[in-house]
């Protein structure tokens, strides 16, 4: 009888052994991807950070600088030219990483990478 229920309880641990692996496997792809996502994103609310959005928006506009008129939507992705564009540093109280900068694009403050491409707009 003892036999028995060792031998089952050993079956038992075998299945088991694959679906507790294949977790510790999920856990461990989720932990890396949410780390490769804040990398790429950077804070919650995009590079900026939800809570810093207004404050920045305010020191842009008492910056006064000029608005670069673009024919069309501004949106994530546009790629801006290199010159005509006046692009200015992220002030280090916003803990914006290197590489990235701001403009202002038909009145509205946007972020962007170091190929002139709006990474976050600033609404």
């Amino acid at each position: 009888m003892t036999s028995k229920l060792l031998l089952s309880l050993a079956a038992a641990g075998l299945l088991a052994l694959p679906v507790a692996a294949q977790a510790q496997g999920t856990l461990r792809c989720a932990a890396e991807g949410a780390e490769a996502g804040s990398a790429a994103a950077g804070p919650v609310g995009g590079i900026l950070g939800v809570d810093d959005r207004p404050r920045f928006r305010s020191y842009v506009r008492e910056r006064g600088a000029r608005s670069y008129s673009w024919g069309g939507p501004v949106r994530v992705g546009t790629v801006l030219p290199e010159d005509s564009v006046t692009y200015y540093d992220v002030p280090s109280e916003y803990r914006v990483r290197p590489g990235y900068r701001y403009t202002i694009v038909n009145d509205q403050p946007v972020l962007v990478d170091r190929g002139h491409r709006v990474v976050e707009v600033i609404d």
